[in-house]
């Protein structure tokens, strides 16, 4: 059979997307037999096959053709039978189409089957029977039943055979549409007196090889005399029936006549043969020939009838004649929507005119009913394209944004143009996939925020936050600290973003009073590929608080400050004796400062300006005022909890400087006397704790230095050598061991709370001489002169 498909295979067309190829094999092929090689005639890869998922699309019920997408060929599937599929039509195709995706491409393939000689001629009925009078004359002619052969051409049925041939001759003769009668004529006289019953066998022979036949036999019964045959009016009645027609409407009458008389000219009406099983839609009333219907008429299926109709009358003689029964079709087909092939996904940067699903259209009705035009919902970027009859494309018209519209439904509705207009539609569910083409996006153009100095380190500051329109992994956004600089110092330094959240953490504490606002700059990015960013700037502003108390610049505070101011005696009312002036470096009400007196000797006679630090007398000054006048001015500021400084003003209440420094003459020696004595205890103390610290450490490390020489002399054979120092002699050369002489000088003071320590020249001497021609080793040489002249006089030594 395979030699068989290949010897009918021929290649019509090869085309490229939306193109067209045939191929021509037999019926009754084995399953699994090769039809032709798809892949090489379109001219595609077979890895392109297995990459576009190819299939085959058809609209049959049946699949009888199948694709090996490895081998790239078209193998039969199931046993094709030509004459169940499409009876008499010729040429007997299957049609059906190769479907690819990525990119969709579909190639329309037919497919036609070539008939073989598999059906032998059949009669309806395998016995005949007729009634003939013996009086029929020479060349009476009777219609017999003709045979079917499914086959079609060649193997068609070719010709009939009667025996034996004694009494009737076989004629065959053809009709206007091709379909031959096949009639019995009578040769010689019938003689019922000499043979009563007479049996022929028709035989029936296509011309397919090897050749097929049929039988059928044939009873002739003879009768006395029948002069006159039925005779119909017409030889072709000709009517038309609507489709969908109920049953038992009549569709036409036909009507014979016979010129003899009583049971002779009783005429019977039957159906004598058919095709197309056409007894199962139609019959006729054997008594007045009205012909109705008795199935269901489909133009579809059939869109013409041919009845052969037989009138016999009681005495054997028969007549012939046939309907033609014309079917007028009605709109009673929806248009068909069958899918192709479809994706349901798209990215949203899909180029213009991208395939997104093939439609085939069918609509069995025909005319303007079978007329189709389809057409989409609004308002989608979609349109229907129509590269070839009864096939739309789905393609995209214009650019998609998933995130304007994540998922479209369209609606494909498809209407015929019969009266009424029927129509069909589908509906479409297509996602949108996402690309990365949206940048986050912040809720502000740029941020300010504002945090109390002294904070913590670690302290949430504000939340940034971005949006990115996009999908999934394209919309996680993660927040980046750019890289820049507050005075010189990284920003980094100052302030950290959390990744994930875009909360703004402070990395340090702040301090107003060195910086009170600075910028930088976030970056919001996604995680598509490549990724996407954009960035806005972030202001903090440092709000102050009030961590600095205020700070006196006037009057200058000291140690040995006393005497500030001097007011004198003729002093008025309001006289301005001085003004306290601070500052506070906070700011804002942190630094509204408000002056008020604490303490003072006289709270009568002076006041401070609330606003301005000023000190004034508030009456007149008298003599009985004291001259020295002690202020204690309290500075606060208007913070919470408010700070404050203290400042001491000595006022002297005199008119002239000599008498307010002999007022405070004692008071200041005293003063100076009893401070200069605390000093020098303390560092007299300081003084000798340092010596013997450093003696003892001395001390120590010498005898630790003499043992380990010993240990080191001990342990060695070494002659010892002694050392000398220069100039050093022993007592036998008469030379002492002193030659320096050493000069000690002594001082103490005379009275220590008017005068200072005085030094003088020796008045006497003690002399230590070392001489290295005397034997002695010290010589003591002292002055006759007093040492002590007078007790106030100070000490001397030279």
């Amino acid at each position: 059979m395979e030699e068989l498909s290949l010897l009918f295979f021929s290649l019509l067309s090869i085309g490229c997307v939306f193109g067209q190829i045939s191929y021509t094999i037999p019926e009754e092929m084995a399953k699994g037999s090769l039809v032709g090689n798809i892949a090489q005639d379109l001219g595609l890869q077979t890895k392109r096959l297995a990459s576009g998922k190819a299939r085959i699309y058809t609209r049959e019920t049946g699949e009888y053709i199948e694709l090996n997408r490895d081998r790239g060929v078209l193998l039969v599937k199931e046993r094709i039978d030509r004459e169940a599929l499409c009876r008499q039509t010729t040429p007997c195709a299957l049609h059906f189409q190769i479907i690819l995706e990525n990119p969709m491409e579909f190639y329309t393939v037919t497919v036609q089957i070539i008939d073989i000689n598999d059906n032998a001629p059949t009669f309806k009925r395998s016995e005949m029977n007729f009634k003939i009078s013996e009086s029929a004359i020479t060349g009476s002619k009777f219609l017999l039943e003709s045979a079917v052969d499914l086959d079609v051409g060649i193997n068609d049925l070719k010709s009939y055979e009667l025996k034996p041939t004694y009494n009737f001759a076989l004629k065959v003769p053809n009709n206007a549409d091709g379909n031959p009668n096949v009639e019995m004529v009578l040769q010689k006289p019938l003689d019922r007196e000499k043979q009563e019953q007479i049996s022929l066998v028709l035989t029936a022979v296509d011309g397919g090889e090897p050749q097929m036949s049929g039988t059928m036999l044939i009873v002739i019964t003879v009768l006395d005399n029948n002069d006159n045959a039925p005779v119909f009016t017409q030889s072709t009645y000709k009517a038309t029936v609507t489709e969908n027609s109920p049953k038992g409407t009549v569709v036409a009458t036909v009507t014979a006549t016979d010129a003899d008389q009583g049971s002779n000219a009783k005429i019977t009406y039957s159906i004598a043969n058919t095709l197309n099983n056409d007894m199962i839609v139609f019959e006729v009333n054997e008594e007045n020939g009205k012909v109705s219907l008795i199935g269901n008429v489909d133009f579809e299926e059939s869109r013409t009838y041919q009845i052969n109709f037989l009138a016999s009358d009681d005495g054997g003689l028969t007549d012939s004649s046939k309907l033609i029964v014309e079917v007028q079709d009605i709109n009673d087909n929806k248009p068909e929507i069958n899918i192709m092939s479809k994706s349901n996904v798209i990215s949203e940067d899909a180029r213009l005119n991208t395939v997104v699903t093939m439609i085939n259209i069918e609509d069995r009705d025909s005319g303007e009913n079978g007329k189709v035009q389809c057409f989409i919902s609004d308002n989608v970027p979609f349109i229907l394209q129509t590269p070839t009859n009864n096939f739309y494309s789905l393609v995209t018209d214009s650019e998609l944004d998933r995130e304007r519209a994540s998922y479209y439904n369209i609606t494909v509705t498809c209407s015929d143009e019969g009266v009424p207009s029927l129509s069909s539609s589908v509906t479409l569910t297509l996602q949108i996939s996402d690309v990365n083409d949206n940048a986050p996006v912040f809720e502000r153009s740029s941020y300010e925020a504002y945090i109390v100095e002294n904070n913590t380190p670690g302290l949430s500051i504000f939340t940034v936050k971005a949006r990115d329109a996009d999908w999934n992994q394209n919309a996680r956004v993660s927040y980046i600290l750019e890289d820049s600089s507050v005075n010189g110092v990284p920003v980094s330094s100052y302030v950290s973003v959390s990744a994930d959240s875009g909360v703004i953490h402070a990395v340090r504490s702040f301090d107003y009073e060195q910086i009170k606002d600075f910028h930088f700059r976030v970056k919001a990015q996604d995680g598509g590929s490549p990724p996407l960013s954009s960035n806005v700037t972030v202001k903090i502003l440092i709000q102050d608080q009030n961590d600095n108390p205020p700070q006196v610049l006037y009057p200058v505070q000291t140690g040995g400050s006393v005497v500030g101011e001097m007011v004198p005696r003729s002093a008025d009312v309001g006289y301005l004796v001085s003004k306290v002036v601070a500052v506070d470096v906070d700011s804002g009400q942190n630094a509204w400062l408000s002056y008020k007196l604490q303490k003072s000797t006289d709270r009568a006679l002076f006041e401070v300006g609330l606003q301005n630090g000023e000190i004034r007398t508030i009456r007149q000054v008298t003599d009985k005022d004291p001259v020295n006048q002690k202020l204690s001015v309290i500075v606060e500021d208007n913070g919470q909890p408010s700070r404050s400084a203290t400042v001491i003003v000595n006022v002297a209440v005199a008119d002239s400087f000599s008498e307010v420094m002999s007022e405070f003459t004692d008071f200041s020696q005293d003063k100076e006397y009893n401070d200069n004595l605390t000093f020098y205890l303390v560092l007299a103390l300081a003084v000798v704790s340092f010596l013997f610290i450093t003696c003892l450490v001395v001390i120590i490390s010498v005898k630790i230095y003499r043992w380990r020489q010993s240990r080191v002399l001990y342990h060695s054979n070494l002659p010892v050598i002694p050392y000398y120092p220069p100039r050093y002699s022993d007592t036998l050369g008469g030379t002492g061991t002193l030659q320096h002489v050493y000069n000690y000088e002594v001082c103490r003071t005379t009275d220590s709370r008017k005068s200072d320590c005085k030094f003088g020249r020796a008045g006497s001497q003690n002399v230590l001489i070392m001489d290295p021609s005397s034997t002695g080793t010290m010589q003591r040489i002292q002055s006759e002169k007093s040492i002590l002249d007078e007790p106030d006089s100070p000490l001397e030594v030279g």
